[in-house]
Formats: structure tokens, sequence, C-alpha cells
């Protein structure tokens, strides 16, 4: 009999992180430990994978991953039953303004570092310590285009997803001996809120972002981690990046 494994999901209220939620609950081989700022939308994303799966076992509860007391005291007062964690999916993440480095926001920029580099690096300081005692470990780090190469105004979301990268080929190296696979996922347009916050809530402008060609949708990233999920032991993919067809690299698009 195939075991459960325990997947921990950061941002996982919307967009990707929701989309891995409702795909492993259809798999059924997970239980889901889900997290995020808006406690209301994880409720009632809690309620929509019990329809899907009446026996799944998910407990979630709110964090802010850029509070690094508030992420060391929540994991700590999990459940006991729930510190058996074997995945740890680094999916929260946001982008915030688009404008050249000497218009930034000072405001946007402390929140995608304390955020995107921060927030990851806290979540997983504290879950690693669980993910050890696994014989079937696995950090997956939700990466971008934006971390292979830098585009026009992308200059501080770039920096701190470049970041991502560093820290997942560190993880790598540094969890090796511990047996835990380390994956770095990097997509390029995915329609989801994203743009939306990056554009401070303007619908319109995030609209424009993927208009005249079919983005990807945050369905086909959760799709591609459960088949990274599904490798056997002795098979790790590293890193994986992945773009609609009408992209050719951060600012490359075919619009028709």
């Amino acid at each position: 009999m195939q075991e459960v494994r325990t997947v921990f999901i950061t941002g996982a209220s919307s967009g990707i992180g929701a989309s891995c939620a409702k795909l492993f609950a259809q798999e059924g081989k997970y239980r889901l430990l889900l997290c995020a700022r808006r406690i209301e939308k994880l409720i009632l994303l809690q309620d929509e994978l019990l329809t899907i799966n009446p026996s799944l076992q998910i407990h979630v509860f709110q964090l802010d991953v850029k509070n690094s007391d508030e992420v060391k005291e929540s994991i700590a007062s999990l459940p006991e039953e729930w510190k058996k964690i074997d995945v740890l999916i680094n999916n929260a993440g946001l982008s915030q303004g688009l404008d050249p480095i000497q218009n930034g926001d000072l405001g946007d920029w402390d929140r995608m570092i304390d955020t995107n580099i921060k927030g990851l690096l806290y979540v997983s300081k504290a879950v690693i310590p669980f993910i050890q005692k696994s014989n079937n470990g696995h950090i997956i780090n939700i990466g971008s285009i934006a971390g292979k190469e830098v585009y026009a105004n992308g200059n501080v979301y770039c920096a701190t997803k470049h970041a991502v990268d560093a820290l997942n080929k560190a993880m790598r190296i540094d969890l090796l001996k511990d047996g835990i696979k380390v994956t770095a996922i990097n997509p390029g347009m995915v329609e989801t809120e994203f743009s939306e916050v990056r554009f401070h809530g303007d619908k319109e402008r995030a609209k424009a972002v993927y208009d005249g060609l079919s983005a990807l949708t945050p369905l086909d990233i959760a799709e591609i981690i459960s088949f990274v999920l599904s490798r056997p032991a002795h098979v790790n993919i590293n890193d994986l990046l992945v773009m609609p067809t009408a992209q050719a690299s951060g600012s490359i698009v075919q619009r028709k």
C-alpha cells in the first residue's frame, strides 16, 4: 500500500498553491497542510477540497511568511500529527510595481524581499527539521523566469527570484546528505492574481498582461509539480523552466 505523504503548501489560498491542493486532493495520495494570509479563502478552499475528496486529511492555518516570529510559532505549535511533513512547496511570493529602479517604491521592494526571499527562508528553516525525519523528503521552490534573466523594470523582483534560484541550488547541496530532493519550478507567464497584486489591484492593467496570448494556467504548473513528486526515489528534477508557447523570454512574447 502506498504511503500517504504530507504536503505543506505556502500561499495556498489561490493561484498555483490552490491548484496544487485541488489536484492533490483528486489524486488521493497526500495529506494537505495549507497556509496563507487570507484564512477566509483557505476555509472556502478546504470546503471545496473535501467535496472533491471527502476522506482527505487536511489542516489549514493562517500564516504571513514574512513574519519570522509568526512562522516559528505557528509551525512549532502545529498538532503533533501534522509535524510529519514529507514535502514543502514554497509557493508564497509576489511582485509589486513595474517601475525603473530609480522610481521604485521602497514599500514594494520591502514586501518582495520579505516575502520572496526571507519568507522562503523562514518557512524552510522551520520545516526542514521535520522533513529530515521523512524517508521521502522533497522541497519544491517556486521560482520564475525572472530568476533566470533580467528584464526592463523587473529589477528588484528579478533580484528576489535570482535569490530563490541560488537558494534552491544551496538547499540541494546542503540537504544532499539527508536524501532530501530539492526542485525549482520556474514558470513564465501564468494567469493568476499575480498581476493584480503587481499593479496594486488595477484589474484592467493586470488583464492586459495576458491579452492576445494563451498564458499558462495554475493547473499547468500543478500538473508539473505532481509529475516531479511522482518520480522514483533515485530521480530528482533539479530545475525546470516552463513558459507558454507564445513566450520566448521574460520580455518577448507573440501576441495575436
